[in-house]
């Protein structure tokens, strides 16, 4: 498979937080690899996420855009 990523990412196991509005309870998630450009997301399901939304990763919050999806992940660029 080509990677079609601009910056490599490292493999992280950490919790993380979906933000969709400041209104809307944050959903938690699991972040399995990181750069600096954007990160892989596993949660319980993606359904009812939209396709910008953002993320607290380790206190920082990234705005960001999902770039695919799967059952049970979704992989965002950071904006």
């Amino acid at each position: 498979m080509d990677e079609k990523r601009i910056a490599s990412r490292s493999r992280v196991l950490k919790t993380a937080f979906i933000v969709v509005s400041d209104k809307a309870p944050k959903l938690e998630c699991t972040v399995r690899n990181i750069s600096e450009t954007g990160a892989a997301l596993q949660l319980s399901t993606p359904y009812g996420i939209p396709a910008t939304f953002d993320v607290v990763i380790d206190g920082a919050r990234h705005h960001c855009h999902s770039m695919w999806r799967t059952d049970t992940k979704i992989g965002v660029r950071f904006d």
